[in-house]
C-alpha cells in the first residue's frame, strides 16, 4: 500500500492505494495557520484501521516552504559570497546579513586569490552576536573547484547549526541563481526540519516506521531524510502533484493542458506526448530566481471558493478566498454558489447561495440565475486567458520537456485535462467557451494526491572534466578524480551514470526500475596558439521522471 498526501489551499487530500486501485480517500480542511496539523490529521485519518505492516511508503506534497517564502516568514540567515573580478556580488544581495568576501577561483577551477581567514572569522563573530544560526556559502566557480567554500565551512564549523554550500546545492553555473537557491535552502531549513520531526513523531506513535518521501517541484520525489539537506527542493511541489496526477491520462502525440481547479487556486501545466514541460532555469518565487528544477506551471488565485464582488460596478471573481461557499456556511458568494444555482452541484444549501447572490443580482438588474451564469463565465474565461498566457510564455523561449529540448517546437494544445474538487462542473462550462476537447481526470477530486503517491524518485547529476588539468569533478556529489589526457565524453557519461545510480538509490529509487538518460553532453577543445591542449567536457544525466512501474496495473484500473 502507498499513501499520497497533497496539501491544497482549501483541502488536504489523502489517498491510500493498493493492488486493487484506490482503496481509501479523504479530505480534511487545510488550516493555513497550522499546516503541520493538516498533514498529521490527514495521515491519522487515512491510516485508521490499517495494519502499518501493509504500508510500503508515504509521499507528501506540502506548501509549507512555499508559503513561508511568499509570506516572508523565514528566519534571518547569513550569506557569505565570494566572486573575485567581475560583477559586484552585492548586486545579487538576498538579505540583510549578506557579506561579499575576498578570494576567487576562475572558470577553470584555478585559484586566483586566496580567502582571508581573518575576514571570515570577523563575519562569523558578527553573525553569532546577531543570533544567526544558519549560513549559506557561495563561490562564483565553486562548481569547478569547491576549495574556497570548503575552507570557509571549516572556519565556520562549530559556530552555527547548519551551513549550506553552493556547490552542494546546485551544479549549474548561474552565479546569481545559485546564491538565491543557497539562501532559500538555509532560510527554509528550520521550518522544514520542524515539519520533518513532527511527521516522524506522529507516524512512529502509530507504529509507522517506513520510508517517507516528499514530492519535488520537478514531479519526482525524494526521501524525507535527503530533503533535510535540500529543503528548498520541495518548493512548489503542489502544482507538480497535479501534473503527475494527470500524466497517465494525457494523449499520445498531442499537446495537453492540465488544469487543477481547487477551492483557492487553479494550477496549470502542459504535457507534450505525456511528458510535462520543464522550466529549464528554475523556480522564481518571492522575488528570488533559483536553480531549483521545476515543471513549467502557472498558479492563479481563482477557484471554486474565490470571493465574488463588485468593484466600481464591475463583477470580479478572486483572487481572495474568504471562506467556503455560502451553500456550505460561508459569508460571501463564490463560483461554487453559482454552480448550485445552475444545478451543477446539489449537495449543499441552494437557498443560502440564492440569498447570497440576490443583492448583486438586484444591483445588476438581472435574475439570480442570469448572474450565476455570468459568474461562471467570468471564472472560466479568466482561467482560459491564464492558460493562453502560459502557452505564450512557453512558446516565447526554447521548449523543454522533462526529457529533452524540443528544438523549434511550438506548443499547440487541443485537449484539456481537468482535475480538482469542482472539476466536472467547470468542465461543462469551459467546453462552451473554447475549442478545446475537455476531459475530467479519473478520481478528479483526489487525482493530485494520487499523482504524489505514484511519482518516481528523480534526481540529476552534472559532471565536468578538464583533460588539461587532468581532473573530473561533480562537486554537487562531492566527487573528484584524477584522469588522463585521453579521457573523453564517453568516459564522462559512464562516470556520471554511476554517480546518478548511487544518488537515486540513496534518495529512494527502486534499482530494478531505474531509467537513466543523458540530458546534455558537450565537449570542446581547448586551444593555445595553434595546438589543442585538452578537452573541456560537460555531461548532465537524470533519472527519467514519470510514474512508478510497480503500479502500472493500478493506473490502468484508475482509468476504467
Amino acid at each position: 500500500m502507498i499513501i499520497g498526501l497533497d496539501v491544497g489551499g482549501t483541502h488536504t487530500d489523502v489517498v491510500l492505494l493498493d493492488d486493487n486501485g484506490l482503496e481509501k480517500e479523504i479530505k480534511v480542511l487545510t488550516d493555513p495557520s497550522n499546516l503541520f496539523n493538516s498533514v498529521l490529521t490527514g495521515l491519522n485519518e487515512i491510516t485508521s484501521g490499517i495494519d502499518p505492516k501493509n504500508i510500503s511508503r508515504i509521499v507528501l506534497s506540502t506548501t509549507l516552504s512555499t508559503n513561508a517564502i511568499v509570506q516572508k516568514k523565514i528566519p534571518a540567515v547569513g550569506m557569505i559570497v565570494s566572486s573575485g573580478p567581475g560583477i559586484d556580488p552585492d548586486f545579487y544581495r538576498t538579505n540583510a546579513y549578506y557579506f561579499p568576501v575576498s578570494g576567487s577561483i576562475d572558470h577553470r577551477g584555478r585559484e586566483i586569490e586566496p580567502i582571508d581567514h581573518d575576514e571570515i572569522n570577523h563575519i562569523a563573530e558578527h553573525l553569532q552576536k546577531e543570533g544567526i544560526r544558519y549560513v549559506g556559502v557561495v563561490g562564483k566557480f565553486s562548481i569547478r573547484n569547491p576549495a574556497h567554500e570548503l575552507q570557509i565551512q571549516a572556519i565556520l564549523n562549530g559556530s552555527f547549526e547548519k551551513i549550506f554550500m553552493g556547490h552542494r546545492i546546485s551544479g549549474s553555473l548561474n552565479f546569481s541563481r545559485r546564491i538565491a537557491t543557497t539562501f532559500l535552502n538555509a532560510a527554509v531549513y528550520p521550518i522544514h526540519k520542524e515539519f520533518y520531526e513532527a511527521v516522524q513523531r506522529s507516524l512512529e506513535a502509530k507504529g509507522l516506521v517506513l520510508p517517507i518521501r516528499l514530492l519535488k517541484a520537478d514531479g519526482g520525489n525524494m526521501r524525507f531524510e535527503s530533503s533535510i539537506e535540500f529543503p528548498a527542493q520541495t518548493i512548489l511541489s503542489g502544482p507538480s502533484a497535479s501534473v503527475m496526477g494527470a500524466v497517465a491520462f494525457g494523449t499520445e502525440d498531442e499537446d495537453t493542458l492540465v488544469m487543477d481547479i481547487g477551492g483557492t487556486t487553479t494550477d496549470m501545466a502542459l504535457l507534450i506526448n505525456r511528458a510535462p514541460v520543464l522550466n529549464p532555469l528554475g523556480i522564481g518565487l518571492g522575488g528570488y530566481k533559483t536553480l531549483i528544477r521545476s515543471l513549467e506551471t502557472l498558479s492563479i488565485g481563482l477557484g471554486g471558493d474565490s470571493a465574488v464582488k463588485l468593484i466600481e460596478g464591475k463583477l470580479e471573481v478572486g483572487p481572495e478566498r474568504l471562506g467556503p461557499a455560502m451553500a456550505y456556511g460561508g459569508q460571501v458568494p463564490t463560483p461554487t454558489d453559482a454552480l448550485f444555482i445552475t444545478g451543477d452541484i446539489k449537495d449543499g444549501d441552494k437557498d443560502k447561495s440564492k440569498n447570497g447572490l440576490k443583492p448583486l443580482a438586484k444591483i445588476h438588474g438581472i435574475s439570480v440565475e442570469a448572474l450565476a451564469h455570468q459568474i461562471i463565465d467570468i471564472t472560466c474565461q479568466n482561467i482560459l486567458t491564464a492558460a493562453q498566457n502560459l502557452i505564450d510564455r512557453i512558446n516565447s523561449k526554447p521548449v523543454y520537456t522533462v526529457h529533452e529540448l524540443q528544438e523549434g517546437y511550438l506548443v499547440r494544445p487541443k485537449n484539456i485535462l481537468v482535475l480538482g474538487g469542482p472539476a466536472p462542473y467547470f468542465a461543462r462550462h469551459l467546453e462552451k467557451l473554447c475549442a478545446y476537447s475537455i476531459r475530467v481526470v479519473p478520481n478528479w477530486q483526489v487525482a493530485n494526491a494520487i499523482g504524489a503517491a505514484l511519482a518516481r524518485t528523480t534526481c540529476e547529476v552534472i559532471f565536468f572534466a578538464d583533460t588539461e588539468r587532468r581532473v573530473a569533478e561533480a562537486p554537487e556529489e562531492n566527487f573528484s578524480q584524477q584522469i588522463d589526457s585521453n579521457y573523453d565524453r564517453t568516459g564522462a557519461q559512464q562516470h556520471a551514470f554511476e554517480l546518478l545510480r548511487d544518488k537515486a538509490i540513496q534518495r529512494g529509487a527502486n534499482p530494478d526500475f531505474l531509467e537513466m538518460e543523458v540530458v546534455e553532453a558537450l565537449q570542446f577543445n581547448m586551444v593555445r596558439g595553434f595546438n589543442t591542449t585538452g578537452k573541456n567536457i560537460r555531461v548532465k544525466v537524470q533519472v527519467k521522471p514519470g510514474l512508478i512501474h510497480e503500479y502500472d496495473h493500478v493506473i490502468a484500473k484508475l482509468s476504467q
